[in-house]
């Protein structure tokens, strides 16, 4: 395994990069949300209002794929988004998926804790307080502390045991979910699909404000394209194909789910996926899901930390963080540090109670569809102004693509204004938002500016 030019190790195959991707978009998120997804819009209503984030994540997954392949640098969108867009566009951009990021290493940690009081109903110790309705112990909270500790040390121990450990257990979440759909469809009812919709298009806008969240993950390999043994063109064009096979597993499980529990019983589940595999396979289906759902935890967790310390790195190398962010293992090759801080935040998220699951999804689709917005203008301003930068994976269509991807996120953004039906609760997400944009101003005001 040779170094990179930052000092990174180019360990990563096309196994471990897709296992990534996949693994970060289809780790526990859909064990929640389909419940959720087929509440607000109903069987159909769910496959469209997925459709039209999922066609939005395709025109922003080829975008990336022709990013990466110009720029196969350690830090993904914090690259594209400085060459293009000049220090503040790209603090702005990579900030916000900062956010995302962290979001998720929080989400992970809180929906440990969560998945694990099924198996253990009764091993809730020690009461520390009531937050946002939801009460919180100390033994419930430890769960999520101990997985970030366990995650940060595997992470910490090189990228290829972190590819390894992501390939081995994504292949566990996909072997459940093939279980479940196997079993739906099999001895599932026709008569459950109905209703086909519920609240017409409000909720089919429903979904899809809830979607994007979904399918953040792709973006996992732009930020380890630098430890990735293939060629430039190969890895742009990986991210595309995450989001297709991400795509094809969240309707199977829709029609799954769907097929197996009639609509009265999705709207009370806790866990709607768990008890689909229930009701076709009895209860050793309904464990092997709920072991699907702690093995998707780790493997979105383990993806978004690769990628988080990745960004973290780029951003304290630029001087945009503190540069000991910067600082690799001697033996191990890692941005530890980086890994370490990312983990820290993990461990604090279950302390804050159940509900800030629920916060942390929304405010992080909204700050991916931030990004996402200025990568396309990035992806824009690159083309019009180095149209001889080497592009192995070329987009046809040129500048009309990058509006294309702006036109689209535009679109989602609007989803989460106050106007819409599905907009940001004020003041628990807001609130996030906007304590994050706050921390943002003042490390941006501390960075170190780029001599002119």
């Amino acid at each position: 395994m040779s170094l990179t030019k930052h000092g990174l190790t180019r360990a990563l195959n096309r196994k471990d990069t897709l296992a990534l991707a996949v693994g970060a978009m289809i780790g526990w998120g859909w064990m929640i949300v389909t419940a959720g997804w087929l509440s607000r819009g109903g069987t159909v209503g769910a496959v469209l209002g997925l459709t039209m984030v999922g066609a939005v994540a395709s025109v922003i997954a080829l975008i990336y794929g022709e990013l990466v392949s110009a720029m196969p640098e350690v830090g993904g969108e914090h690259v594209y988004s400085l060459r293009a867009l000049g220090f503040t566009g790209s603090f702005v951009c990579t900030w916000s998926l900062l956010l995302v990021y962290v979001s998720v290493g929080g989400f992970e940690a809180v929906a440990l804790s969560t998945v694990v009081s099924e198996f253990f109903p009764d091993y809730k110790r020690v009461f520390l307080w009531g937050m946002a309705g939801y009460d919180v112990y100390l033994s419930w909270a430890l769960i999520g502390l101990a997985g970030a500790i366990m995650m940060t040390l595997i992470n910490v121990r090189g990228i290829k045991l972190s590819a390894i450990f992501q390939t081995t257990v994504t292949a566990f979440v996909i072997g459940a979910g093939v279980f479940l759909i196997v079993g739906a469809f099999g001895w599932g009812s026709a008569d459950n699909i109905e209703p086909l919709f519920v609240s017409g298009a409000a909720g089919v806008i429903g979904v899809a404000a809830m979607a994007p969240f979904l399918y953040t993950g792709f973006d996992v390999i732009p930020q380890t394209a630098e430890e990735i043994d293939l060629s430039p063109r190969t890895v742009g064009f990986l991210i595309p194909c995450a989001v297709v096979l991400a795509t094809t597993f969240y309707f199977l499980v829709i029609m799954g789910v769907s097929l197996a529990l009639p609509q009265e019983t999705i709207q009370t589940s806790e866990l709607a996926t768990a008890d689909a595999a229930g009701a076709v396979w009895g209860r050793v289906g309904k464990q092997v899901l709920l072991l699907a759902g702690v093995a998707g935890i780790v493997t979105s967790w383990n993806a978004f930390l690769v990628g988080g310390s990745r960004l973290m790195f780029a951003l304290g190398e630029s001087g945009m963080l503190p540069r000991w962010l910067a600082v690799l293992h001697p033996r191990y090759r890692t941005p530890h540090r980086a890994i370490i801080a990312f983990g820290i935040f993990s461990a604090v998220a279950p302390f804050f109670g159940r509900q800030m699951a629920i916060w942390i999804v929304d405010a992080g689709s909204f700050a991916v569809v931030v990004t996402y917005f200025f990568v396309s203008v990035s992806f824009i301003r690159l083309r019009l102004d180095e149209p001889e930068l080497l592009r192995p994976f070329r987009l046809p269509g040129g500048v009309a693509m990058g509006w294309l991807g702006v036109a689209c996120t535009v679109a989602l953004a609007t989803l989460y204004m106050p106007w819409s039906p599905s907009a940001l609760v004020w003041p628990h997400e807001w609130g996030m938002v906007a304590l994050w944009s706050t921390l943002g101003l003042v490390l941006y005001s501390c960075a170190e500016r780029p001599i002119a």
